[in-house]
């Protein structure tokens, strides 16, 4: 994705991918975002959050689509786990960034356990 243009304001892709990311990961169940092997490497070696498993398109219409992987703690409910994120990442994306969400896509690739 080009840089988002809102207003006379460009901002960057990785910009929305880690507020996406950062929205994602605040919801109650979620334990990562993308491979949490990868991402947990990444965000120590960063020093800011990984924005793995995070995808962004524009259509024509100016709406972004938004597809999210997931890793989720075992126990919590998979649709409403999908739901609260759909509903974080829209609401913090709209306030943030002031764009319009089409669609997010969440994809639970893993369940964590307690060890």
């Amino acid at each position: 994705m080009a840089d988002l243009n809102i207003d006379g304001m460009a901002i960057a892709p990785g910009v929305v991918e880690t507020i996406v990311s950062l929205a994602a990961r605040d919801v109650a169940g979620v334990t990562s975002v993308g491979d949490p092997t990868t991402s947990g490497i990444m965000s120590l070696i960063g020093g800011r959050p990984s924005t793995q498993g995070v995808e962004i398109d524009m259509d024509e219409n100016n709406q972004l689509h938004v597809s999210v992987r997931i890793h989720v703690k075992n126990g919590h409910v998979l649709p409403d786990v999908a739901s609260a994120v759909r509903q974080a990442i829209s609401g913090a994306v709209n306030t943030q960034v002031g764009a319009t969400v089409g669609s997010v896509d969440v994809y639970i690739d893993g369940i964590q356990f307690d060890n």
